[in-house]
């Protein structure tokens, strides 16, 4: 695939799993990456490191996806170091587990408000800074496979299925203007996450159970999300890509 250097990518949630793999997996591919991370300097300094060891910039940015003035700010930000905003990524994801019956409020708005609504007004940001400069671009959202049903995920499944229905509103809206918007839904994956609630019997179990034989690995979700954003997939807006070892065959 042919280096995309110039270009500029904003990856949420960018300080371990797949984000981390995205971030550094753009910077192999040629992109300056703007590093947005919440809760641990040292995980997001070490990301950006990685970028900054494949030669291009990085830029750390912190923030809170779930606040709409912080997801527009991330979007200044990464144009003000970094020159320009190419492609969107949006990953910064919560999945805490709960019993639906045991399910208060609070819980559910949390997750919607990092999940969906965090997505979709990043995206927005992102959207009309792209408008405003009059150049094409492209927005990767990360749905989920837990978008069929978790049974200690229902504000989490809720959030997923409808970062896959924003996506496809998203992109009908946004194709005017050459912007392309698609989703990822990832099955299980190596990364923390899954170890929220389960033991490593537990994951190794659920990973014997997946046709390809294997659990996920982070880097296998950041390469299609950097094909999603190349000129390879200049066709594509509006879907929704199952990676999940064949666990889910939508």
């Amino acid at each position: 695939m042919a280096q995309q250097r110039g270009r500029v990518v904003l990856v949420t949630g960018a300080q371990q799993g797949i984000g981390r793999a995205m971030a550094i997996a753009f910077a192999a591919a040629g992109y300056d990456v703007a590093v947005n991370w919440l809760d641990d300097a040292r995980a997001a300094d070490a990301v950006a490191e990685a970028v900054r060891a494949q030669g291009r910039r990085a830029a750390l940015l912190r923030g809170d996806v779930s606040a709409t003035a912080e997801a527009a700010a991330l979007v200044a930000r990464t144009i003000a170091e970094l020159g320009r905003l190419d492609v969107l990524v949006n990953n910064a994801g919560i999945f805490p587990r709960v019993p639906f019956l045991e399910m208060d409020e609070a819980e559910w708005d949390r997750v919607i408000a990092v999940n969906l609504r965090g997505s979709v007004f990043c995206a927005q940001a992102a959207a009309r800074a792209m408008v405003a400069a009059g150049t094409p671009g492209c927005i990767i959202n990360l749905a989920s496979r837990a978008l069929s049903g978790a049974p200690l995920g229902v504000h989490y499944s809720a959030s997923k299925a409808g970062i896959a229905g924003a996506t496809r509103a998203m992109a009908l809206a946004l194709a005017p203007h050459r912007i392309r918007a698609n989703a990822i839904a990832p099955g299980l994956t190596d990364t923390a996450q899954p170890r929220h609630g389960h033991s490593e019997e537990e994951i190794r179990a659920m990973a014997a159970a997946i046709p390809l034989g294997r659990i996920g690995r982070p880097g296998d979700i950041a390469g299609l999300a950097v094909f999603l954003a190349s000129d390879a997939a200049s066709w594509i807006t509006g879907q929704t890509y199952h990676i999940n070892g064949g666990s889910l065959m939508p």
